[in-house]
């Protein structure tokens, strides 16, 4: 399999995908990714015109810097063939498959989907909100180096594991510190991204931000919303602060001296430095140019 970096992902809005004021907005939104949403935010009488109304919105075309997916409905579900299939017709960026509680899951929908000869371009987000799913993520995240190479992230699904387990909501993520963290590992291990589960206060936005900083400082790429408001806390936190790029900077210049060409460590600042910590630094500014190209692309439209 060829090793691709997963995009740019600081903030992944869901988007029901029958609210068409809300498509109508999406060309004005700077949230790095959208999930158009056919599963949670849809009522069950309404599935089959949601549907409808997302396929005639991908053919109508839209404008939006921001990668397109599309969540579809699980496989346990009646909704859950036609939904793959419609997804697979829209060719977004990535379909989000909802409760992924084992690796067999994943597998399923790359069949159907080489079966009915779509693109590679097409990638797999994995939402891991069972106990199951938990357990078995490790095995789930290995797809990504094996035969599911279109897997390029797993989601955070928060409401529904923390209800599944009956944990209070006060102190849920203290409680399930130690899972989260088996999630960022079964990623970061494969190469693909890790998106936090979504903060409910949409007016709390000091909460959210307090949310943010502990899963960035996790190792969350970034994390899913669900109001417009949130983006901007979530793009800014989510980044690289100056502070951490100025040392980056630092860190290469010194490593990248004649003198140091051939040192595994060295001191800099009163610190001892090792050479992991350079390749850190370059992997930190290397998203930092990915995040100034997004805006700069931004600007001019």
């Amino acid at each position: 399999m060829t090793e691709t970096k997963p995009p740019l992902l600081r903030s992944v809005l869901y988007m029901p995908a029958n609210n068409e004021r809300a498509l109508a907005k999406l060309p004005t939104l700077d949230c790095d990714a959208v999930i158009f949403d056919l599963e949670d935010s849809v009522a069950p009488d309404t599935k089959p015109g949601a549907r409808e109304q997302l396929r005639a919105h991908f053919e109508a075309g839209f404008e939006t810097h921001a990668v397109k997916a599309i969540r579809i409905n699980g496989i346990d579900t009646p909704w859950f063939t036609e939904d793959l299939m419609a997804a697979r017709a829209c060719l977004p960026d990535a379909i989000v498959m909802p409760k992924v509680s084992q690796r067999a899951h994943l597998q399923l929908v790359e069949d159907a989907l080489s079966e009915t000869d779509a693109p590679k371009s097409i990638k797999l987000w994995a939402m891991i909100e069972t106990a199951a799913g938990v357990l078995n993520v490790a095995d789930i995240a290995r797809q990504a180096r094996s035969t599911v190479d279109r897997l390029e992230a797993l989601i955070l699904g928060t409401n529904d594991l923390f209800k599944e387990i009956a944990l209070s909501e006060q102190n849920a993520r203290e409680i399930a510190h130690s899972w989260l963290m088996q999630i960022i590992l079964a990623a970061k291990a494969n190469g693909i991204a890790a998106i936090d589960g979504v903060f409910n206060g949409f007016r709390d936005i000091n909460g959210l931000e307090l949310e943010c900083k502990k899963g960035a400082s996790m190792g969350f790429d970034g994390k899913t919303l669900i109001h417009p408001a949130q983006i901007t806390p979530a793009n800014l936190l989510f980044a690289p602060s100056e502070e951490a790029v100025a040392e980056a900077q630092a860190i290469v210049a010194a490593f990248d001296q004649p003198e140091n060409a051939d040192k595994g460590v060295i001191s800099l600042g009163g610190k001892m430095v090792e050479r992991l910590h350079a390749d850190q630094a370059r992997a930190l500014l290397a998203r930092q140019v990915a995040i100034k190209a997004c805006e700069m692309t931004r600007e001019e439209k």
